[in-house]
């Protein structure tokens, strides 16, 4: 199947928007395919700032109207328990709260930007999804990330080059309670790495230290800007760690 055979058959959809390379592609798809798509971008404390902002820069350029949900993920207690299927209660609960809203709004058929490069056999996420029927027409179409990259340069989608990114909630450790301050942390300590022009990183929390994990061609700029990035990283972490493994 091809996307425009798939907005054929589904011509009125609402998309569960991150602002990431393969939704904004869906979404343009969608746009061009001639289909009534709709983009809801859920906002919970997982999402850093810099995502909505994403997400509202792609769909006014677009001319789209974003709907924007807010939910407290963090009163989701199997989700802060953050067990090793922690993305599964999360996706569970988010795409809930989707599919409610989409609804409400008149659009029965929820998509997700899932494509042919991720592995849903062992995603607790996907499994959620799955359950929830909602469609992953990239995947189904067969369109990998790279096939994506390439399509949305054609596009002229200023996503195209955007570093794939997990929600903050990825930086904690399995079986470490999640909480508003430790995701402040992480996202605080991230945008001041950003700021100093580190890309494609991370920031996972390490018995309360910060393990960095940034590209091994940015190691000598890291090392150039050592003391930058610890007055950086100060209000946020006594101990910085360099992961030396590639990211």
């Amino acid at each position: 199947m091809k996307l425009k055979e798939f907005f054929e058959k589904y011509p009125r959809v609402a998309l569960g928007f991150s602002g990431g390379v393969d939704s904004a592609y869906l979404l343009y798809a969608g746009r061009k395919y001639g289909a009534d798509i709709r983009p809801y971008f859920i906002k919970t404390a997982f999402q850093p700032e810099f995502e909505l902002r994403d997400a509202i820069r792609l769909t006014e350029e677009l001319g789209i109207e974003l709907t924007v949900v807010e939910y407290d993920i963090l009163a989701e207690t199997r989700v802060i328990q953050n067990p090793s299927d922690r993305c599964y209660y999360c996706k569970s609960a988010l795409f809930r709260t989707l599919r409610r809203q989409a609804l409400k709004d008149g659009y029965e058929i929820l998509l997700d930007g899932t494509n042919a490069s991720d592995e849903a056999s062992d995603r607790p996420g996907m499994k959620a999804v799955r359950e929830l029927k909602v469609l992953s027409p990239l995947r189904d179409c067969g369109l990998t990330k790279n096939e994506i990259r390439k399509l949305s340069r054609e596009a002229g989608l200023f996503t195209w080059e955007k570093p794939s990114y997990a929600c903050l909630a990825t930086r904690i450790p399995t079986g470490v309670p999640i909480n508003g301050t430790l995701l402040t942390r992480i996202e605080k300590g991230e945008e001041a790495l950003a700021a100093l022009g580190f890309s494609d990183f991370r920031i996972r929390l390490f018995h309360d230290a910060a393990r960095l994990q940034i590209p091994e061609k940015q190691f000598e700029m890291l090392f150039q800007k050592r003391k930058e990035v610890q007055k950086a990283l100060e209000p946020y972490f006594d101990v910085l760690l360099l992961d030396l493994e590639e990211r």
